[in-house]
């Protein structure tokens, strides 16, 4: 085995043995926001994308992931790195691929979070404004980044208790619309026709897998946390397989009930019907179950976006303090707090950008779901699976070049073969649709997509400079070992 491992000196180093499977595996489910897609994503992808095909959409997306998933893990039992597809990309394709890597994750993850930061805004000012507290979103999102920011400067533990709950009453609360669904045998009955290939090829497939794609965003970041996982060996596999199936299974169970609360042959007119697609689930919810439930799954799809906001933040301070420590970025960025032993100068870097980016958009007047959430989201879904892809090939390098590790060439070079040209795959579709899924057109269309271009071009570009500067340093990148 190669000793790619943290070996950290002094003081400087992530707070050690202190998540288990199940903290990770709710850090990283809370990221990708179970309720949010369902309330909003869902419907959206309906009516833009393959309507009643959305169960066997996830479906595939599903199985996809978990080949992607084959071979993550393998690399995951060899590699501890808090900075995950960067670290793994370094170790398989070298430093200057790792750097672009960096960027493009950082991008990615900033990116996420501050979209969501928008969503998070606008939902808080409509929810109090309905109780006569009428206020500009701009106000609750920037409160929002500095709440956050102080989640992300202590103790990840504290980050992880707080998910749990809050995850737990997301799935809770679609549960019960799931199970009054069910229980009532839907509109007409209850049809399995939404697995169907007819209904997966119905209306734009392809739009319809990559709103899939982007409600899975965020259980990657299992291998973020292995420098402070318990028995990482286990626990980060075990999270990674659980995330992955949990999200899918509930997205499959809830997007069939959901077609089939309104009719297999109802459902895209009803869509139609509505001014607001995202009004759907409340809607189902009190034909199914009762007014009652709306106001409470009002406040728990708040809460849903600020767990994604909490993860996402941890997940960029993660990166931004390995690119420090590792010299690719300042160094005084890759430092952890005395007390807490988090990386609390990279979470205050990621806090400051989240608030000059949400203060520019307010300051111009955009629109907070239309501009900052749709632009911002859609950037840092595309960063997320070119990264995904990358790493898939990157761990067929890998292990081609030590085969000693593992046996099984089918789990590590096969099937991550199979998951990288399918990633790829998907990174084109969305490079060819984006102007559809942000909502822009003209230079923002080849803009935005294009930042990921210039993040890697930057990454790479600091990683030249690093090899020329400490050819030892650049040698080391990936590897976590600190100075």
């Amino acid at each position: 085995m190669i000793d790619v491992t943290t070996q950290q000196g002094g003081g400087n180093q992530l707070r050690k043995n202190s998540l288990g499977t199940g903290a990770i595996t709710f850090l990283v489910v809370s990221a990708a926001a179970p309720l949010t897609a369902v309330a909003g994503g869902v419907p959206l992808a309906m009516l833009l994308g393959n309507g009643t095909g959305m169960p066997a959409t996830f479906l595939l997306v599903t199985a996809i992931l978990l080949l992607f998933a084959v071979g993550y893990v393998a690399m995951a039992r060899h590699i501890r790195n808090a900075g995950a597809f960067y670290a793994y990309t370094a170790q398989g394709f070298g430093g200057l691929a790792g750097g672009a890597a960096a960027l493009i994750a950082i991008l990615a993850y900033a990116t996420m979070q501050v979209g969501l930061f928008g969503m998070l805004g606008a939902a808080t000012a409509g929810f109090l404004a309905s109780l006569g507290l009428d206020l500009p979103w701009w106000l609750y999102a920037l409160g929002f980044v500095l709440i956050v920011g102080l989640l992300g400067y202590r103790r990840v533990d504290l980050s992880a208790r707080i998910l749990t709950i809050l995850v737990i009453l997301e799935y809770l609360v679609v549960l019960i619309i799931d199970v009054a669904i069910l229980g009532s045998g839907g509109d007409s009955g209850l049809s399995l026709k939404p697995f169907s290939t007819e209904a997966f090829f119905s209306g734009s497939p392809a739009i319809g897998l990559l709103f899939g794609f982007a409600a899975f965003i965020g259980f990657e970041a299992t291998t973020i946390y292995s420098e402070e996982a318990r028995d990482a060996h286990s626990t980060v596999p075990r999270a990674t397989y659980i995330s992955v199936l949990l999200i899918g299974v509930f997205y499959m169970l809830t997007s069939w009930l959901m077609v089939n609360a309104s009719g297999y042959d109802k459902l895209l007119p009803e869509l139609q019907g509505l001014s607001d697609p995202t009004t759907f689930l409340f809607v189902t919810s009190e034909r199914y179950v009762g007014a009652w439930l709306s106001p409470i799954m009002s406040i728990l799809f708040i809460t849903s976006v600020f767990a994604g906001v909490v993860a996402f933040q941890n997940g960029v301070a993660r990166y931004l303090y390995v690119a420090g420590r590792e010299g690719l970025l300042p160094r005084g960025l890759g430092v952890t707090h005395a007390s807490f032993q988090s990386p609390h100068v990279a979470s205050v870097a990621q806090t400051v950008i989240a608030f000059l980016v949400v203060g520019l958009f307010a300051v111009t007047g955009q629109d907070p779901i239309l501009a900052l959430f749709s632009w911002m989201t859609n950037v840092g879904t595309l960063g997320i699976i070119v990264l995904m892809a990358l790493t898939a090939f990157a761990i067929v390098a890998f292990f081609s070049r030590n085969s000693g590790l593992e046996a099984n060439q089918l789990t590590t070079k096969v099937v991550p073969a199979v998951a990288g040209l399918i990633l790829t795959g998907v990174v084109l579709t969305i490079v060819r649709n984006f102007s559809d899924l942000a909502g822009v057109t003209g230079a923002l269309a080849v803009l935005l997509p294009g930042l990921v271009l210039i993040a890697a071009g930057i990454g790479f570009v600091l990683a030249l400079k690093l090899k020329s500067a400490d050819a030892s340093a650049f040698a080391r990148l990936g590897t976590a070992r600190a100075e």
